[in-house]
């Protein structure tokens, strides 16, 4: 059964090309029922079948079965793009994701996956198909590729793709030497915006935004979608995004990001993408200065939409906000309490099928991204496609996206300045003093974080169809840095247990002046986060960056499944799941290279009120933070940000007057060496 199922994987092979070709490494081909071939196959099915069956190194038996009815499924053509943020694209997805999730086993699944892998756009198909392999209790040990191997034209300069088809038919396998893409590729350092291409186009953040949204599906059955505090991680996730964000503005000597707030006005900020869609046979639409939204009628996308339409939709969720209280589609009213309001604020902005009343608080997240994704044609009489910020495969690469979560998170923001502070004792752990914090880094001074620049290859030929088989690597510059670890002292009246907070922002705004703390707590982002256990007297904690809490290694990225890869059954379901979380080169930002000073935060809370009652056992549990952990309740019970996600206590203006005697902040200095370190090459 297991050899069955990983038939299936290959599905995802070179995903224009039809589904008898042979797959994979090992060349295997699907024997396909005549009647499954497309109308443009069938005169020649007998022919196809005695030609590429003999090609194939083994045949694969498809079962023939009744198919469900694809029906509006089909509407979305094999040549356009797809996107999760179009309701329309979103509802056909839902229910190509149910069919795959209601066939009755593996079998079935490889042949209904067989018929609708050539009738179904490319880009929806794997989506659907990656969701439903998650989620099937029989297909969860399967390792779901990452999408820049199926469609490496979302994160890949479109020029590349010639040298990659020369090297492929005329270079010998052995002899090719990967590609390099140029660290500068969509623009020149006259648009200041581009200072931060080396955080916006990296590809691992990018597979992090594209991954947490395959986890984290908002229409499908409601088992899929309705997952522990879905609505508060989807604003905490984006929160953390938005703080590093801001943190690597800081670190290029730029401000604060602007929050979209006005819609009528033009959008100052340009992006060209210089990217191609090799499904869809066209370039990325660019976006030029100063363009304005406006409406959409774009009937071949079901969206007939007034800029109003956000507007409304905008002020009903401020009056939810306002009124700490949500009327649902029966008219009952919900109250927005502590606990539970942020998660039922988070799925109602971003309209998954959880949102209370969908009808009446509307689509406001997701459309805004449609609305600036179109911005360029809203009509259609261009015939063009969206643009990156309309995919949450490529949406981070795009100046707009952070303007526009800058708007929504502010939303959040007013909601949970609303709510009762943390009083002391919320914060305190009474007995427990964190008395000292060191960072010790491999080859640096002691609390002086180091980054520079590091090369990586990445092979793209499992998404280039109808060229020569054989590895084309592609070799890209990404930021990294040197590993580190937290020596923390913590003084414990008795033997307990605590959960180890770390948190790093920067000492100083972009005035260089010192923050406020009502300022500066949105500018803390999550490092890591683990149980500690205290014995009476000094302890000394120790922790390597590696292990974080936030991120996932480098290989789980991009989905090098022969690295670290468990052996079979729920861990390998739980490292599929894993595949989401922030890539750990990016975990803390670029600094400057005469040194950022930047505040570590460390707390030891109260086990007793952040204790989830479960067992959490496996490889990969360590990206929680962000992404959750799969089919588990959220392993902390605190609100997603504490301490930082409320306004301080009365008379609490800085960092200094925060601080509880389980908390303590060390001064540390981000530095950026400017060096750029070949794969693999020893970092000295």
């Amino acid at each position: 059964m297991s050899g069955d199922k990983k038939n299936l994987l290959l599905l995802f092979d070179r995903p224009k090309e039809p589904v008898f070709v042979p797959k994979g490494n090992e060349r295997k081909a699907f024997v396909v029922p005549a009647e499954y071939l497309t109308d443009k196959y069938k005169p020649v099915g007998t022919q196809v079948a005695s030609r590429f069956g003999s090609e194939a190194s083994e045949q694969i038996a498809v079962n023939k079965i009744s198919i469900p009815d694809l029906g509006e499924i089909l509407d979305l053509t094999r040549d356009e793009n797809f996107t999760l943020f179009i309701p329309k694209h979103q509802r056909i997805a839902g229910r190509l994701i149910n069919i795959f999730l209601g066939v009755r086993n593996v079998e079935d699944l490889i042949a209904v996956a067989v018929y609708a892998r050539d009738r179904v756009n490319p880009y929806l198909f794997n989506y659907c198909l990656s969701v439903a392999i998650l989620h099937r209790a029989d297909t969860q040990d399967l390792d779901v590729p990452s999408i820049i191997h199926s469609f490496p034209d979302k994160y890949v300069d479109s020029k590349v793709f010639g040298q990659a088809l020369e090297d492929a038919t005329v270079v010998p396998e052995n002899d090719r030497t990967p590609i390099e893409i140029p660290k500068d590729f969509t623009a020149s350092d006259l648009e200041e915006e581009h200072r931060l291409a080396y955080f916006r186009e990296d590809i691992g953040l990018n597979l992090h935004h594209w991954h947490w949204h395959l986890v984290y599906p908002s229409n499908a059955e409601l088992s899929v979608v309705n997952k522990n505090r879905r609505g508060e991680l989807f604003y905490y996730m984006h929160q953390q995004i938005m703080a590093r964000y801001n943190f690597e503005r800081l670190c290029n000597k730029m401000k604060r990001v602007e929050r979209l707030i006005d819609w009528d006005e033009p959008i100052k900020e340009a992006y060209f993408p210089k990217l191609d869609s090799l499904v869809a046979s066209r370039g990325w639409p660019a976006r030029v200065e100063n363009q304005r939204i406006r409406n959409l009628r774009r009937e071949t996308d079901g969206l007939k939409l007034d800029l109003d339409d956000l507007k409304r939709w905008r002020d009903r969720i401020f009056a939810a906000i306002n009124s700490k209280s949500v009327t649902d589609s029966t008219g009952k009213t919900i109250e927005l309490n502590e606990n539970e309001g942020i998660d039922i604020l988070g799925n109602m902005v971003e309209a998954s099928i959880l949102s209370p009343n969908g009808e009446f608080y509307g689509n406001l997240h997701n459309m805004g991204h449609v609305f600036l994704s179109f911005i360029h044609d809203p009509d259609h009489r261009h015939l063009e496609s969206f643009g990156v910020i309309g995919d949450s495969a490529t949406a981070m690469r795009d100046p707009i996206f952070y303007r526009w979560h800058s708007y929504i998170d502010d939303l959040f923001q007013k909601f949970k300045s609303a709510l009762p502070k943390y009083t002391v004792n919320q914060l305190n752990y009474p007995g427990v003093t964190v008395e000292g914090i060191e960072v010790g880094v491999q080859g640096g001074k002691t609390n002086n974080l180091q980054t520079f620049w590091q090369q990586s290859d990445v092979d793209l030929s499992r998404g280039m169809d109808f060229q020569p088989r054989g590895a084309v690597f592609v070799r890209f510059t990404h930021l990294q840095h040197r590993s580190f670890t937290y020596k923390i002292d913590v003084q414990s009246d008795l033997a307990r247990e605590g959960t180890c907070r770390i948190f790093l922002a920067p000492k100083f705004d972009e005035r260089n002046d010192e923050w406020l703390f009502t300022d500066q707590k949105h500018m803390f982002i999550e490092l890591d986060k683990f149980k500690v256990n205290l014995k009476e007297g000094k302890n000394t904690i120790m922790r390597n960056s590696s292990d974080s809490s936030v991120t996932i290694p480098f290989e789980r990225t991009y989905r090098d499944v022969d690295t670290s890869r468990p052996e079979g059954g729920d861990a390998l379901a739980r490292f599929n799941f894993c595949g989401c979380g922030w890539p750990d080169n990016l975990l803390i930002p670029k600094g400057t290279p005469e040194g950022l000073p930047c505040q570590l935060f460390v707390m030891i809370s109260n086990i007793a009120d952040d204790k989830i009652d479960q067992e959490v056992t496996g490889e990969c549990n360590d990206s929680y933070s962000y992404c959750g952990l799969k089919d588990k309740l959220y392993p902390d019970r605190r609100s997603m940000g504490y301490p930082f996600d409320r306004l301080p206590r009365d008379g609490v203006d800085t960092l200094q007057q925060f601080l509880t005697p389980n908390m303590r902040v060390q001064d540390v200095t981000l530095t950026f060496e400017n060096k750029t370190f070949k794969p693999k090459e020893v970092i000295s």
